[in-house]
């Protein structure tokens, strides 16, 4: 969701498509970024505006709603502030047990809870996101869907991070 100030900032210059690689750029984001919600509140129903479609069969498709109520008015949300959810996301990834994909794809992972796989090049997360059929693009060095430079996913029933070393600086706008 948008703030009303930032969609004054943005729509006069929303682009007509592929505007999930525009808001990635430095110019649009300006150090921003935005917590995805673990179950998506909106889903694409065609190709026809998503990327010119080029992603819809393989990737957008699959994006399920919600089907249970959320009383969201009567819970306590303070945990999504930025400086409380920061500090206990990248507590939770960083404890989070490093394993590689072949043990992952094989379900040689005998831990409860989510897992982390690092990436250190960019080769090595095209690589890794290759192999686990994830969408691998950058834009000014920024991995689709990445918060902090991790990217967190769903694999065979277990939670992943696919993440940075933990003493990550940073977006390499050079990674695109």
């Amino acid at each position: 969701m948008l703030t009303k100030s930032l969609w004054m900032e943005l729509y006069t210059k929303w682009p007509r498509a592929y505007w999930d690689d525009w808001i990635r750029d430095p110019l649009q984001r300006k150090g921003r970024s935005c917590i995805r919600p673990e179950i998506s509140r909106t889903r694409t129903f065609g190709k026809s505006g998503v990327s010119n479609g080029l992603f819809f069969e393989k990737h957008l498709k699959f994006i399920k709603l919600n089907e249970e109520f959320v009383p969201f008015t009567k819970i306590n949300l303070s945990y999504l502030l930025k400086e409380n959810y920061d500090r206990e996301f990248v507590k939770t990834v960083y404890q989070s047990p490093i394993v590689n994909y072949e043990d992952l794809r094989n379900g040689r992972v005998a831990q409860e809870g989510p897992v982390r796989i690092t990436y250190r090049t960019r080769e090595e997360y095209k690589l890794i996101t290759k192999k686990l059929g994830l969408m691998d693009d950058f834009k000014s060095g920024v991995p689709r869907t990445a918060y902090k430079g991790i990217v967190t996913f769903h694999y065979k029933n277990k939670m992943v991070h696919l993440a940075p070393t933990a003493n990550w600086r940073g977006y390499d706008v050079g990674w695109s």
